[in-house]
């Protein structure tokens, strides 16, 4: 019977060469997480418009991105299209559209949560819908979502691993080529496992933060 064995050592001495992949890791996450968030607000305003033209394709948009698997639009982008993309362009375009679509619904459930008296109070008092939205809805909207935004960040930041799929060296990119040179693949992969843990465990951290940043805020104004 195989029992698989960790070179302890092995993964100690490796851990300077894997966080050298960690800007990209981080760097892919945060820019197509504060990218995805922009357009999630965007498809959520389109698809609040009267327009069924608009409704109808914010919701294909929406239903294609979530039923695609992140791997095939990541390859659709850097190997189908008849300009070569970088591969740091790619990664940050699919990650930033299949983030999108998740957070439209995450903004279309949490608007839907508002209280309704908000919207009538605010329309009472002659405001347009543009400054509604910014000032009184999308704020209240933010703090219902922050426990859902808080999952995609951790599954965008998990997600990036595909990225070694097109050569960014990411840290996975990088513990796989530790994998390749000393044939141990166990080892490197049980550390990448425990570094992509700890980056959630930050992650969690900081939507506790937020989440009681607002619930004090919230309080107080009360």
């Amino acid at each position: 019977m195989y029992i698989p064995v960790f070179d302890v050592r092995l993964m100690i001495e490796s851990i300077p060469f894997l966080l050298t992949g960690l800007p990209y890791t981080l760097g892919i996450s945060i820019v197509t997480f504060f990218i995805g968030n922009i357009l999630g607000i965007l498809l959520t305003m389109l698809g609040m418009l009267p327009s069924k033209l608009l409704k109808g394709l914010v919701r294909f948009y929406i239903s294609f991105l979530r039923g695609v698997p992140g791997l095939v639009l990541l390859f659709l982008l850097y190997f189908g299209l008849p300009y070569q993309l970088s591969a740091l362009t790619a990664a940050c375009i699919c990650f930033s559209l299949t983030s999108s679509a998740f957070i439209a619904e995450i903004y279309r459930g949490s608007i839907a949560g508002v209280d309704a008296g908000q919207w009538d109070a605010a329309y009472a008092l002659g405001l347009p819908f543009g400054r509604v939205m910014r000032k009184i809805i999308l704020p209240q909207a933010f703090r219902i979502s922050i426990p859902a935004l808080g999952n995609v960040a951790m599954d965008l930041l998990k997600g990036t691993s595909l990225a070694a799929m097109i050569t960014i060296p990411d840290i996975f990119q990088k513990a796989k080529i530790v994998g390749g040179r000393t044939f141990d693949y166990m080892s490197m992969y049980v550390l990448v496992a425990v570094m992509y843990w700890l980056l959630c465990i930050a992650i969690g951290w900081g939507q506790q933060r937020l989440e009681k940043y607002y619930e004090g805020r919230y309080e107080g104004n009360r």
